[in-house]
């Protein structure tokens, strides 16, 4: 169980960052704390070129209610919300009538409901009207992790490999705090290694399926709303996938215009 939990806050967050790609480091994620509180953030970085505003709004999967309210707000500014979740196309749909329970969504239930945090599935509206799927189907996404012989415990393996071991899950500091029952204990262990996201995927500089592929496909469903006249868009992805994204619009010539944080789990110390 708890190596699952490890894995789970690797692969399925999306925290992870390739700073590599960047000539100058941008975060999309951090950790601010002081002696009451640690908060986990992640950042709205909007950039613009000749009229056209693009931002890259952070996700992350599990987080507090008041951090998806604050997103939902957002989202109405937007002419077009690109969202990423594979063979999530109907999502909206499916929230309307109810999501079957699988295995992964008892998962994320057991997961959020220890932390004391709620599902992105459950609290982001994706049947609004401004919102476009912008990731691959199911069958789309298998297809090309057969072809590169890929999968999510590989690429976590790998991540965890490159990382800065200072940086690492303490696994007993974990185990102690999962025996205390005591939920913020635990998100205190696991702020600091989601916030150096970076380092668990900072020497994969290269191609993959579950990072630049699927940029790939999210630039691709970009450049036909622009084609469409759209000229302020959100896209909303794990922050894994923003400095390939950002690279590609700093090719394209947009310059980083403003970065505004948001809280998405706020954390209380013990006194």
């Amino acid at each position: 169980m708890k190596i699952v939990v490890i894995l789970f806050f690797l692969t399925l967050l999306g925290l992870a960052k390739e700073a590599a790609l960047v000539e100058k480091k941008t975060d999309f994620l951090r950790v601010r704390q002081n002696e009451k509180s640690a908060h986990l953030q992640t950042a709205i970085t909007t950039y613009e070129k000749d009229g056209t505003k693009i931002a890259l709004i952070g996700a992350i999967h599990i987080a507090d209610k008041s951090y998806y309210e604050s997103l939902n707000t957002k989202f109405t500014g937007y002419d077009r919300v690109l969202y990423e979740m594979i063979g999530g196309k109907r999502m909206g749909e499916i929230q309307k009538k109810g999501e079957k329970q699988t295995l992964l969504s008892k998962t994320y239930a057991m997961i959020t409901k220890f932390l004391e945090l709620t599902d992105q599935k459950k609290e982001v509206d994706y049947s609004a009207k401004n919102f476009v799927h912008a990731d691959f189907s199911l069958a789309e996404f298998k297809k090309l992790q057969e072809e590169r012989d890929e999968s999510l415990l590989s690429f976590a393996m790998d991540a965890s490999k490159s990382a800065d071991q200072k940086k690492q899950l303490n696994i007993a500091k974990l185990l102690a705090a999962l025996l205390t029952g005591n939920s913020n204990k635990v998100k205190l262990q696991l702020i600091g290694t989601l916030g150096a996201g970076d380092d668990q995927i900072g020497g994969l500089v290269g191609q993959s399926v579950i990072i630049t592929d699927r940029n790939a496909k999210c630039i691709q469903v970009l450049d036909d709303q622009l084609l469409e006249g759209q000229t302020n868009l959100g896209i909303f992805y794990g922050a894994a996938h923003f400095p390939d994204i950002e690279k590609k619009l700093l090719e394209r010539g947009y310059r980083q215009a403003q970065q505004e944080w948001l809280n998405a789990w706020t954390i209380k110390k013990d006194s």
